[in-house]
């Protein structure tokens, strides 16, 4: 199990959903979805930790947007962080991020493409802040493990691993439920992103996406288990500056979250 705050994450306890839009593309989104999510998920009494990643750093064109500048975001992540009472999550993409964004945020992602890199994972561990790893797409769950070794070996066990999607073929990701099984084995909290896990990689000049089947694998992969639901979520997807085709409309998130509670309830019930 990881402690943030009051939120417990794994042994069994309510998922916790990890949500936000995909990058920090403005002061005025982040607000917008952080403050509807936190109304949202304190009347239906579910733990919630705001995501956003300050930059991105792997994008499909040189023209796609990488962000605000490390600054301007890392400056708004903390201030929401503080007025709006939140735990945050942000992505690293290299050791000197960390050290950046340290101070600003309660968590540090690994994306997907990085999650073999040693020395990240190796510096993510040693700053002591909770870290969670993305299984990449070209992954087996059960080379997760050596991941998480890495992390485990800087003395920090306070590590999530997450399920995204399996790379087959070109331009698409299937989920195999059963990795959420086989990463629980290792002992740390496993997390469905369900949003990710609808990408069409690298379509022309952007990553394109199948958002009609985010619902469906959030709600099957509640059905097998997790402790945590990761959503990219946008007051208005069509005009997110990434990730627009994968991203969950803020609109829809409330009725979702109602059936993920229900079944995430029965389903530790008979635990």
């Amino acid at each position: 199990m990881v402690e943030l705050r009051n939120i417990k994450i794994g042994d069994n306890n309510p998922f916790v959903l990890i949500a936000g839009p995909c990058v920090v593309e403005s002061e005025e989104i982040i607000y917008q979805t952080a403050e509807e999510i936190k109304e949202i998920t304190s009347r239906l009494g579910i733990p919630f930790i705001f995501k956003s990643s300050f930059k991105k750093a792997n994008r499909t064109s040189i023209k796609s947007f990488t962000g605000l500048g490390d600054e301007q975001a890392i400056r708004l992540l903390s201030k929401l962080r503080s007025d709006l009472d939140l735990p945050v999550l942000t992505d690293v993409h290299k050791e000197t991020d960390i050290d950046l964004v340290k101070d600003s945020v309660d968590l540090i992602q690994i994306p997907a493409f990085l999650c073999r890199q040693t020395d990240l994972l190796l510096a993510a561990g040693k700053s002591g802040l909770i870290v969670n790893i993305k299984k990449g797409q070209f992954l087996a769950p059960e080379d997760m493990k050596h991941a998480a070794e890495k992390v485990a070996s800087t003395g920090n066990q306070k590590i999530l691993l997450t399920e995204r999607g399996t790379t087959f073929g070109y331009h698409n990701l299937v989920v195999d439920m059963r990795s959420l099984v086989i990463m629980r084995e290792f002992g740390y909290p496993v997390v469905m992103d369900a949003t990710h896990s609808v990408q069409l990689p690298s379509k022309d000049n952007k990553s394109g996406g199948e958002p009609r089947f985010i619902k469906p694998l959030a709600k099957a992969a509640a059905a097998v288990g997790i402790d945590a639901l990761f959503l990219e979520v946008h007051p208005n997807p069509s005009e997110a500056l990434s990730d627009a085709d994968s991203q969950l409309p803020l609109k829809e998130l409330e009725s979702l979250l109602i059936e993920i509670k229900k079944i995430d309830s029965f389903v530790k019930s008979l635990a």
